[in-house]
């Protein structure tokens, strides 16, 4: 008489599967890089089937976006800046200043922005997921042969606006409103992308 053969998915006796995926997740990403990581190590590491992995988080970027807990998916930023180049400034300046306002999203991207300034590691691996899925598909929406450089120039303002805004507290930007905010934004965003 044979064994019954090992069934794919969730193992017997544990509770908390998905967090078990997520904390094998966040070890991968860290020793191995996002590049480098693969759904077949992070199921292995968390000793699961890599597809449960597929069904609690489809794909690989989706278990990185979970195990970051980064409260941003690319494709959504790449959705809500599309359309043409004459607006592209105001438009993402609205969707920046629309995220950064809502509490609960501001405490993950504080959390996140908090730990990319001060974990090599760490930054080095939201740049490795960012670049292909944000800056690079951006870029070549923007156009020209320098897009690249000005689309990172771009995230560099949003990035220093936050820094000013929500963690030095720096004034007056600290108390503006998100009107005045994106009438501030909107420009230099447009100069660079437009």
């Amino acid at each position: 008489m044979t064994a019954p053969a090992k069934r794919p998915g969730r193992r017997p006796g544990s509770a908390d599967t998905r967090g078990e995926i997520l904390d094998a997740a966040r070890a991968e990403f860290a020793s191995r890089g996002y590049e480098k990581a693969t759904v077949r190590g992070i199921a292995r590491a968390a000793g699961v089937d890599s597809a449960l992995v597929h069904h609690y988080f489809g794909s690989k970027d989706r278990v990185f976006l979970a195990a970051l807990e980064f409260p941003l998916d690319p494709a959504v930023v790449l959705e809500q800046v599309a359309g043409d180049a004459t607006g592209i400034g105001e438009r993402l300046a609205r969707f920046v200043v629309g995220l950064w306002e809502v509490p609960q999203t501001r405490e993950r991207l504080l959390a996140v922005l908090r730990t990319i300034a001060s974990n090599q590691e760490m930054a080095a691996l939201v740049r490795g997921f960012a670049q292909p899925r944000l800056i690079a598909p951006l870029a070549a929406r923007v156009g020209g042969t320098d897009a690249e450089a000005r689309v990172e120039m771009a995230l560099a303002q949003i990035i220093g606006l936050a820094m000013a805004r929500y963690v030095l507290g720096v004034e007056p930007v600290a108390s503006l409103g998100s009107e005045e905010l994106v009438a501030l934004l909107a420009p230099a965003l447009q100069r660079l992308l437009g």
